[in-house]
């Protein structure tokens, strides 16, 4: 899939640029909707990833691009659904992810990609 992080606050993804946090699920792409995620943010200094809001569980693998910087956090609860679910979950920083997912053809990516700190 192509896939780059362009820089803080932006990603191209096919050719599209996105200045929001975005899910992948089979390569289509949507806007994150973080909201049930929100009442978590004082708690975590920043609007965690977390089980109460839509992940794209679908494959063996999903890739958690965790922003410029990694500072996404993601909730313990998060990492519990994927062991029930038989998911790995790979977490790291939102340029290491597009690269990593640049190698996978569009139907096997499952993401979640933050694009700011």
């Amino acid at each position: 899939m192509d896939l780059d992080f362009v820089g803080f606050g932006l990603i191209r993804i096919e050719g599209q640029d996105y200045d929001f946090d975005v899910l992948i699920e089979e390569g289509q792409v949507a806007k994150r909707k973080k909201k049930r995620s929100q009442p978590y943010r004082e708690r975590y200094g920043h609007t965690p990833l977390s089980a109460d809001e839509p992940i794209p569980w679908g494959g063996g693998r999903l890739v958690v691009g965790t922003g410029a910087d990694g500072q996404l956090p993601i909730m313990p609860a998060v990492y519990r659904e994927a062991e029930r679910r038989g998911i790995e979950i790979l977490a790291m920083p939102t340029e290491d992810a597009c690269r990593l997912l640049r190698k996978e053809p569009r139907p096997r990516v499952f993401a979640v990609l933050h694009v700011t700190c």
